[in-house]
């Protein structure tokens, strides 16, 4: 096993990755940028190494900054998190070459499946069934007109190199093939570096379910079932749960099983996750994942297998000490994503300090965090500050477990989602499982067009005087500055490095 670790990310799945490291006895080293000087897991891990300005182009994404640093403070390995570098070939070969071990996949295996037309020819190579669609990208928007016709009307023109709905337009008949055509490769260079574009059947409202895998590097392979991750905007994953309410257990075999396929394909070692379409009983190969996902915490919570652990217990070399028939689901979970945004103001980022925190907990409550109170909420990053997760018996107390915690949270200082959580959890069809990625465009009025609950002022006005009391109070108190760059508190602390 590893004796230290490197945590090449911030915020939550900072803070998760060091959790999980510190259980296995494992050293945690954090990299920060000067925005991120006092951020939950930079203080959380055991040394953090400031890695330069807030932009990430100029920090997190500085590769030769991070390796020279997991170098310097003696890391045996690096965690990407995701995000950042987590999906970037080059990288994980810079770590590799500097004699450090990437806990994830192969770098081949990372481009065999970032390259969306190759990862389709895998696919249909290995079995896996694809939407109907172009397996090479497009040399001109005659040619995908010509391949659109085929196909039939609509149709989905899709970046080779992209993801996060960048580089993707839904065309509807052959007068709009050449506009989309070229903005979609326009907008696929500026996000990926490359312009090339496929095109595939857009499927009119089907669900987004995803198998989360397990790969070692003796090839033994299994997937820990599906997650459902249908509620999205603009391709942006809200609401997730596990397991799907529409999945027979016939249909989770058949899926489960062409995930591994998918996984084997590319010689996959570590955790990922493949992605479908599914819609009247079929499924069809979206993309696979080639990290730790987000929505991780719902798997890990209906399996009771630590994800994250395994991860680092295989990129050390150990093997799964399970096989598929020891794998089984207990219960439901599910994950709303809180988010510095402003749901009442089309999702707008808000930032700001975070004034007042109060986290859920009790039976069944997990909370992700990468906040705290007395942080700044700036915005040179993705908006996600945290997650709520729960489980229990059924669904149907999942959800009512979700709408409790959620009015249990308590953010004051920035505006969140969390109001819109609770709108979904209290919505008739997402309650009945009626989910497809299109369920936000039907409801998006309903769970968005609201004011401040009475509870939501009272709470706000309590902890503004409780916050005057604080600073009134700290006003009457001496403060001794001993001039260190973290403030007196940190001189004290063996190992802590702010280079």
């Amino acid at each position: 096993m590893f004796t230290s670790i490197l945590i090449a990310n911030r915020g939550e799945i900072a803070v998760r990755i060091i959790r999980a490291a510190r259980e296995l006895g494992i050293r945690t080293i954090a990299v920060y940028s000067e925005a991120d000087r006092l951020a939950p897991h930079v203080l959380a891990a055991d040394e953090a190494y400031l890695i330069g300005p807030a932009p990430s182009a100029e920090s997190y994404l500085r590769g030769d900054r991070i390796v020279d640093v997991a170098l310097r403070a003696g890391a045996d390995a690096i965690h990407p998190g995701y995000g950042f570098l987590a999906e970037r070939a080059p990288f994980i070969r810079q770590v590799r070459d500097a004699g450090l071990v990437f806990v994830g996949p192969s770098a081949e295996a990372v481009e065999a499946m970032g390259d969306k037309t190759a990862a389709r020819r895998r696919m249909i190579a290995a079995g896996v069934p694809v939407v109907p669609g172009t397996s090479d990208p497009l040399a001109d928007a005659a040619e995908a007109r010509q391949a659109a016709e085929e196909i039939g009307y609509p149709v989905l023109l899709k970046a080779a190199a992209g993801g996060g709905g960048k580089g993707m337009r839904i065309v509807q008949s052959s007068a709009e093939i050449e506009s989309a055509f070229g903005s979609a490769g326009r907008e696929a260079k500026s996000a990926f570096g490359d312009d090339a574009v496929y095109v595939e059947k857009y499927l009119a409202g089907p669900r987004h379910l995803e198998i989360q895998i397990l790969a070692d590097r003796a090839g033994t392979t299994v997937h820990l079932g599906e997650r459902e991750c249908s509620i999205q905007r603009r391709h942006q994953k809200l609401v997730e749960e596990a397991p799907s309410a529409v999945l027979t257990a016939d249909e989770r075999f058949a899926m489960g099983a062409t995930a591994v396929a998918a996984g084997r394909a590319v010689q996959y070692e570590g955790a990922g996750t493949v992605e479908f379409l599914y819609q009247h009983g079929a499924f069809y190969f979206l993309e696979m994942n080639t990290r730790i996902q987000v929505e991780h915490p719902v798997t890990e919570l209906v399996t009771g297998i630590d994800l994250v652990q395994w991860q680092i217990r295989i990129a050390a070399g150990e093997a799964l000490n399970f096989a598929q028939t020891d794998v089984s689901f207990r219960g439901h979970a599910i994950e709303c994503r809180i988010t510095s945004e402003d749901p009442a103001n089309s999702f707008l980022p808000s930032a700001g300090r975070i004034e007042w925190l109060e986290i859920p907990s009790g039976a069944g409550v997990r909370w992700d965090g990468g906040i705290a109170r007395g942080y700044e909420i700036g915005l040179h990053y993705d908006p996600m500050l945290a997650k709520v997760i729960v489980h229990a018996p059924s669904r149907e107390l999942a959800i009512d477990r979700m709408r409790r915690a959620l009015t249990e949270l308590r953010v004051v200082g920035v505006e969140t989602s969390a109001p819109f959580h609770l709108r979904v959890m209290e919505e008739a069809d997402f309650r009945a499982g009626k989910l497809d990625i299109l369920y936000l465009d039907r409801h998006g009025d309903e769970l968005t067009d609201f004011e401040p609950s009475d509870e939501e002022l009272r709470v706000v006005a309590l902890a503004t005087v409780l916050l005057e009391e604080e600073r009134r109070a700290r006003r009457s108190i001496t403060r001794i500055d001993h001039g260190d760059a973290l403030g007196s508190g940190w001189s004290g602390r063996g190992g802590w490095t702010g280079r």
